[in-house]
């Protein structure tokens, strides 16, 4: 039974799961969009959504809770320019809106095993 188990094991162990979400949300971010599996997406849609959310908040803060804010997301994305582009030009940009900062655009099977291939994207504003 998985009542109340949350998150998607995706075949991987927790190290590489680890590792697989915090790349491809470094990739988002640095390139607006990833081109995946649907389950990747779904997965990774969570986090990403979580980290613009508290890079909002960071902003909106004193600046302790700034330099707080930008460990926290450095410690989930251990990629200093990502953070700095997450801060710098990501928040700002969702300042006003108050969520639903990715969106998930199907793309069809993947040709060599019939995967559902998505985009994940950020939303422009």
């Amino acid at each position: 039974m998985r009542h109340r188990v949350a998150g998607y094991k995706l075949g991987r162990s927790k190290d590489h799961r680890k590792a697989l979400r915090r790349n491809l949300v470094k990739e988002l971010f640095d390139h607006g969009r990833i081109r995946t599996t649907r389950a990747k997406a779904e997965a990774v849609r969570a986090q990403a959504e979580r980290l613009i959310t508290l890079a909002k908040h960071g902003l909106q803060g004193s600046a302790i809770q700034q330099v707080h804010a930008r460990r926290l997301a450095a410690a989930r994305l251990a990629d200093a320019a990502s953070v700095r582009k997450l801060f710098d030009d990501i928040a700002p940009r969702f300042e006003n809106r108050p969520g639903g900062y990715t969106r998930i655009v199907k793309l069809g099977p993947r040709l060599g095993d019939a995967a559902e291939m998505v985009m994940l994207e950020l939303v422009e504003e």
